[in-house]
């Protein structure tokens, strides 16, 4: 719960955000480039931050990774809400996105180690539903704080996000370290406590435990933990250099884990979400919506997408990844199409109001955020943290986000010159074409992974396409039948 604080700080400020750049680009008297340029570096930022974090989580651990992100956003908040101008408020925008960066490779990855197989996927998406929270959160700030003086509201908008920022901080005592990463350091005993404290039984807790050493490569040590005789040994695994392992010398699994790890958030930041995020004012305007009527429409925005995302919560581990990763696919398409549709009608009649035009663009907007928030958007943090080898997960984790965030970066960067170039109708069209190839990327390349647990998740990748007949014929993992024969005996 503490670790979703840090998402729902960040997401407050990416909504709050976008109210804040209509009042601070006035303001400050900044122009209309300087404003892309923050909203852009704040996720080449933090795509450093991502990359950054697989080593750091490795090295100190991921529960003071969540710690050092808490303190980057509250430094962040601080140093934008006292901003005196451009300069000011870009190093304020730095370190806040740089704990972003860390945020979103952490809070997943530390997630997907502590939760049991069996609601895993319902566990990893607590970070999306904070997320969205935040971004809710924001949405009403910018709204409430837009009646202030014009000096005063936009401050008040970034500044509040260093409220969540303490909490974590003082949160972090309350959260056990992962017992995965504990494993790695040859704590064996420390990873045992907590195992105890997230399975249902001790015996769960001990077979989780045994995987968790034989994924660590501690084989060595596997039957001292099979007799609950563990001891603090020097870990073994520090030898491996994880980067040679993904890129120099990858197996077919390896490769496979990759590609579906890259693919999955190159898209889910392609399909163009994030512009109709930040940008919501500015296309709700654009679509005819009356000015004082923008910021609520934004707040309907992060409404559905909030309820949506609850949806998604207690589906993932009933429906399974792909069920819904595919229909969310489906659905982004049709939404794109329709929003691209009303925005090139209402570009065909300047300043006429073409109200079916204006309904349709709402209409689409809203059902695109709620294809996404119900599929490819918690589904890609729950993906990436439970794919990646134990040996592997934090620097692959750290790079398939840091590719989030540059495409992010990329996307939001480029939509104002984009759609001036070719119209903002166009854009979105072009969105919708890439929601296509993802569809087909998603249907080809991506395993179901319900219920199964991190240690087996390797055997379902490798080759490619026979993967499907393979997943649907073994649908219960060895670790469930293992853990049902241990309830037997228990009882």
């Amino acid at each position: 719960m503490f670790k979703s604080l840090k998402i729902l700080k960040e997401t407050k400020d990416f909504g709050a955000m976008s109210g804040a750049v209509i009042y601070l680009r006035e303001d400050l008297t900044i122009s209309e480039l300087k404003v892309d340029i923050v909203l852009g570096v704040f996720n080449f930022c933090s795509l450093f931050g991502s990359i950054a974090g697989g080593r750091i989580c490795d090295w100190i651990g991921r529960r003071y990774t969540i710690a050092l992100a808490g303190v980057l956003f509250l430094a962040g908040a601080i140093l934008m809400a006292c901003a005196s101008g451009y300069g000011f408020l870009s190093v304020g925008n730095l370190a806040c996105s740089t704990g972003v960066g860390f945020a979103f490779m952490i809070a997943p990855v530390y997630t997907a180690e502590v939760a049991p197989a069996s609601f895993r996927g319902f566990l990893a998406t607590f970070p999306e539903v904070f997320m969205n929270v935040g971004l809710l959160v924001g949405y009403i700030l910018a709204y409430a704080f837009s009646r202030l003086p014009l000096y005063l509201g936009w401050r008040l908008m970034l500044g509040a996000g260093g409220i969540p920022a303490i909490c974590l901080i003082v949160g972090i005592l309350a959260m056990p370290e992962s017992p995965r990463w504990l494993v790695m350091q040859g704590r064996f005993a420390e990873a045992k406590r907590v195992l105890e404290r997230t399975s249902d039984t001790k015996e769960e807790a001990h077979l989780r435990l045994v995987d968790i050493i034989e994924a660590a490569g501690q084989t060595a040590n596997a039957a001292a933990a099979q007799s609950a005789i563990v001891k603090p040994l020097k870990s073994n695994t520090s030898a491996a250099d994880p980067w040679k392992e993904l890129f120099l010398r990858p197996t077919p699994a390896i490769c496979h884990i990759l590609i579906a790890a890259l693919g999955i958030n190159f898209f889910r930041q392609a399909s163009g979400l994030d512009v109709t995020l930040l940008y919501g004012p500015t296309i709700f305007e654009k679509a005819g919506v009356a000015p004082d009527q923008k910021l609520l429409a934004t707040i309907g925005l992060g409404a559905v997408k909030l309820i949506f995302v609850l949806f998604a919560t207690f589906l993932l581990d009933r429906s399974g990844r792909r069920p819904l990763l595919l229909i969310s696919a489906v659905g982004m398409i049709f939404s794109l199409f329709g929003l691209a549709t009303g925005l090139i009608i209402i570009d065909q009649f300047p300043g006429k109001k073409v109200t079916w035009a204006i309904a349709l663009c709402v209409t689409a907007i809203l059902c695109n955020t709620a294809f996404f928030s119900i599929g490819l958007g918690p589904i890609t943090w729950v993906y990436t943290s439970e794919i990646f080898p134990l040996q592997l997960r934090g620097v692959g984790a750290s790079i398939a986000i840091a590719v989030n965030r540059l495409t992010s970066g990329i996307i939001v960067l480029s939509f104002t010159s984009l759609s001036k170039v070719i119209t903002i109708g166009r854009t979105f069209l072009m969105y919708a074409g890439i929601s296509m190839v993802a569809w087909l990327f998603f249907y080809s390349i991506l395993p179901e992974t319900k219920g199964k647990t991190l240690e087996e998740m390797q055997g379902l990748f490798g080759e490619f396409f026979i993967w499907r007949s393979r997943s649907s014929s073994s649908s219960s993992s060895s670790f469930e039948k293992e853990k049902k024969q241990v309830d037997q005996d228990h009882s």
